[in-house]
């Protein structure tokens, strides 16, 4: 085993292709010594992640308590082994990093910082573990150890072609690795969603996965605002009970802005509004909501366009705008977690701000939004009320529901407490000045949802 100097490394970092297809590519190079050679091949992560400095050699002689110490120093391991060998070795290095779990802060927003800083010790740990990854003689994708399963269709997915000629090589953590092969089957066996008559949506790599259904439930169920703007119906407030509809929901038109997997804009459409644009940045979720659009036959009625937040300003305004953005507003750290996080919460703001541009007289626009950041300390509620005022925005009411995923209910879950008392709020956002006939004027002050309003 022959690890390289740092100075070394630079010295021989060098640019490389990747492929226009490549997804979360890195131009650099990785090169290390072994059996007396010196050898280089391509660096990818779809994280984003820098090449290791240093790299060193290793397989199934190598003790988890030496390979630890190697990559806490900074030495990213090259696996030689069989690959089962390098997935306990994986599961072993876990182990001794969560031997220190993450300390508990003297307030919810310290804690979570000091979860998340563990959560990317944890990460940076972990991804030093690699695989190479080559191009076979047919072209495909191939994992070149003893025992290893055929990733070629999941590289596809992630990655795009294999490069270069028969025997390019390419590494790649383990870790990430393993999270294409389980996106792989994800998309495979699809997701079911109750809200589309438990018809499956198929997620991509790196495109977040409806498993949470409260926020799906939730667009199941709000009543949508009439046609021509004359208001909405009674909600029903009960979780799992349909919705009115509209007097005439065909003649409804709809946005959904930051589509993903495309499965409330399959919602919509199952719910009968006539044309529904839904929108995203990333070529993975534009190519996965289009896929699953058209799967469940609503092709006809959602159109999937590539647009930062609001469609074209040529698709003009809609009579519901329905958006789901990132619910903590902190920095991620990969392309999945951009689902999750949003720095300075620049997607709901953004959101909010263009809301009432692109709202039809009548209209309502539904924000879709977990209150787990105010029990974090990260948001207050009137935060949230005033960027809505703001934006000449009023609340006409809320619809909730409570998470049912297992760290919500488990003790010993980082975070508990704020994840315990976690809801999901349907926010039904209207004009500030569009207000049913007769109510009067709202007093100054705070923006409150009106009676009845959920």
């Amino acid at each position: 085993m022959n690890a390289r100097s740092e100075a070394g490394a630079e010295s021989r970092t060098e640019a490389v292709g990747c492929g226009a297809e490549a997804v979360g590519c890195g131009a650099e190079a990785v090169g290390w010594d072994e059996d007396g050679a010196w050898r280089t091949a391509a660096w990818r992560s779809g994280s984003g992640a820098r090449a290791p400095r240093r790299v060193a050699a290793a397989d199934d002689r190598m003790a988890a308590d030496l390979a630890y110490k190697l990559v806490c120093e900074g030495t990213a391991l090259l696996w030689r082994g069989d690959y089962h060998g390098a997935r306990q070795l994986l599961a072993a290095l876990g182990r001794r990093v969560d031997r220190k779990p993450p300390k508990q802060g003297a307030t919810p927003r310290e804690s979570f910082h000091l979860y998340r800083q563990a959560r990317s010790r944890r990460a940076r740990v972990l991804g030093m573990l690699l695989v190479p990854l080559e191009t076979a003689a047919d072209g495909s994708w191939a994992v070149p150890l003893r025992r290893a399963p055929r990733v070629g269709e999941a590289c596809v997915e992630a990655y795009g072609p294999a490069p270069g000629p028969a025997g390019e090589l390419t590494l790649v953590s383990l870790r990430e690795l393993q999270g294409v092969l389980g996106a792989h089957e994800w998309r495979r066996k699809g997701v079911p969603i109750e809200a589309l008559g438990g018809a499956r949506i198929h997620p991509r790599h790196g495109v977040f996965s409806p498993v949470r259904g409260e926020y799906v439930d939730l667009v199941a169920r709000a009543p949508l605002p009439r046609a021509g703007g004359a208001g909405s119906g009674p909600q029903t407030g009960v979780r799992g009970s349909v919705a009115p509809r509209g007097d005439d929901p065909g003649g409804l038109t709809a946005f959904d802005v930051g589509t993903g997997t495309g499965v409330l804009a399959a919602v919509l459409a199952r719910r009968g509004v006539g044309r529904v644009t839904a929108t995203d940045v990333g070529e993975q979720a534009l190519a996965c909501a289009r896929e699953n659009v058209a799967r469940l036959g609503a092709g006809e009625t959602v159109e999937v366009v590539r647009a930062d937040l609001f469609p074209p300003d040529r698709a003009g305004c809609a009579d519901l705008v329905v958006c789901n953005p990132p619910w903590l507003p902190a920095k991620p750290t990969s392309v999945l977690e951009q689902a999750v996080y949003d720095p300075d919460s620049r997607m709901l703001r953004g959101f909010l701000t263009g809301l009432g541009g692109r709202l039809a007289p009548g209209g309502e626009g539904w924000l879709i939004l977990s209150d787990l950041a105010e029990h974090l300390g990260l948001r207050p509620r009137e935060q949230l009320l005033e960027w809505i005022t703001d934006a000449g925005l009023r609340v006409a009411g809320r619809l909730e529901a409570r998470p049912e995923h297992a760290r919500a209910t488990d003790p010993a879950a980082p975070l508990h407490a704020a994840r315990a008392a976690e809801t999901t709020v349907l926010w039904r956002l209207r004009h500030a000045t569009d207000r049913p006939a007769g109510a009067p004027a709202p007093p100054p002050g705070p923006v409150r949802p009106e009676p009845g309003g959920g």
